[in-house]
């Protein structure tokens, strides 16, 4: 099994071109971003700028597998005095994000109307979406009284763990 690791590792090593990741890092220090993630053919790519944080990058042999790889590349400087989100957030504003990974629906059939809309008040316990993990459907609930002001994914869409998919307006 080590050896097997081993030989998947280094075949994915080599996978990488140097001189594209090089481009991609003056492209991405130039344009001050903060944060990339990338995957092609089972390869992610992951770039975060900031304090005490490096460049990893992440190679999974099959989807659903654990890492293969994780090293450290290249530390990169800190950004100079970057906006959060939560700054630009008022703070009667609450973010509903995805408690798992799977698919995002906005309504409980293709041809149902949305569960709600911008401009839709909810109360805690109503439904707002499904998201679809490992073909079981689960309904996703309003914690909070308040008003969609911001509907933050698309219906069919993958999410991650933690992915914004709503912003509410508490009451």
């Amino acid at each position: 099994m080590t050896r097997w690791r081993q030989c998947i590792s280094l075949a994915l090593i080599m996978t990488v071109d140097i001189d594209k990741l090089r481009t991609l890092l003056e492209v991405l220090k130039e344009e001050n971003v903060a944060e990339f993630e990338h995957e092609t053919e089972g390869t992610r790519v992951r770039i975060v700028r900031g304090s005490g944080r490096v460049l990893t990058a992440d190679a999974f042999a099959a989807a659903g597998s654990p890492a293969v790889l994780s090293a450290p590349l290249v530390p990169l400087a800190p950004l100079a005095a970057a906006p959060t989100l939560s700054a630009q957030i008022p703070s009667d504003v609450v973010d509903v994000t995805s408690p798992f990974v799977g698919t995002f629906y906005h309504a409980p059939s293709p041809d149902a109307p949305p569960f709600v809309q911008v401009g839709s008040v909810v109360r805690p316990g109503q439904t707002l979406c499904i998201i679809e993990a490992m073909k079981l459907m689960n309904e996703i609930e309003a914690e909070v009284s308040g008003t969609i002001i911001e509907i933050l994914e698309q219906n069919g869409k993958p999410v991650e763990y933690g992915q914004k998919l709503y912003r509410v307006k508490k009451a």
